[in-house]
């Protein structure tokens, strides 16, 4: 297998480097001033996917607001982890974006490789990488970088699930600094939230090609919950070359009518 296959999500194997809070806190003020802030639109942004952006509320994802994603399976992280590289590469320019990783978040599956992250529309040179010693750091970290509203974005990864304060905590940072914040959490996330939205993600065979490999990179998505939006289910490739997303085909039963984003879905997402 060749091995620009290995970072085909955005990772790369080498083990996460703990870092003290006084180190982070260091660093982050001195970082932070020097950066000018960025006017993010509270209009949101999109996929790109009228299909898909007609479940959201003004037809795009929030900005000043939580934003969950969970993987499918616990194997499925790293292609989580590329759904929200992918999110974050839509972010407008100008400005820095913050990842926040635990010691678990991303534990088993290395670190973000820059040219899996440039495939998925990441400029690696963008991105500000926080690693922190346990997961009350990276929540820590999270809430102080969305005050500043310094960076564009703020996006995270946790192992462990979070409890309703917390979540409403990092929901409040996001809306007062207008900034949107995108948190990776294990599969088996179950608790209460007061995030906007919540994704599942899965890992979704890619087609091959003429000469047998594989082409662009599949999720399936499902919307579980959108606070004033409705919940669905799509399979979704990403157009390397034009950095986009494009819908493959409609999921089985993609929403139930009418259904509004508090309720639960009837099914779980067709796997492949």
């Amino acid at each position: 297998m060749p091995s620009s296959v290995a970072p085909i999500q955005g990772l790369a194997q080498d083990p996460p480097l703990a870092r003290s809070r006084a180190e982070i806190v260091g660093d982050l003020r001195r970082l932070l001033p020097k950066l000018e802030s960025v006017s993010t639109s509270r209009q949101g942004f999109s996929f790109g996917l009228p299909a898909l952006d007609a479940h959201l509320p003004g037809r795009s994802l929030a900005t000043g607001a939580l934003h969950e994603v969970a993987s499918e399976r616990e194997g499925d992280m790293p292609a989580a982890f590329g759904f929200v590289a992918a999110l974050l590469g839509r972010m407008p320019e100008g400005a820095p974006l913050l990842l926040v990783l635990s010691p678990r978040g991303l534990a088993d599956y290395g670190r973000p490789y820059g040219h899996g992250l440039a495939e998925l529309g990441l400029d690696p040179a963008r991105l500000i990488l926080v690693e922190t010693q346990d997961e009350l750091q990276a929540l820590w970290a999270m809430e102080e970088a969305l005050r500043s509203a310094v960076p564009a974005a703020v996006a995270g990864a946790i192992g462990r699930d979070l409890d309703l304060k917390a979540s409403r905590r990092l929901h409040l940072a996001a809306g007062s600094s207008g900034l949107p914040l995108i948190l990776l959490r294990p599969a088996g996330m179950t608790g209460s939230s007061a995030a906007a939205t919540r994704w599942r993600v899965g890992a979704a065979r890619a087609e091959r090609d003429r000469f047998g490999l594989f082409g662009r990179r599949r999720w399936r998505l499902r919307l579980e919950r959108c606070r004033n939006g409705q919940i669905g289910e799509w399979l979704v490739e990403w157009d390397h070359v034009a950095y986009r997303f494009s819908l493959v085909a409609p999921m089985a039963d993609p929403a139930a009518p009418g259904g509004r984003g508090e309720q639960p879905l009837a099914a779980s997402a067709a796997r492949s």
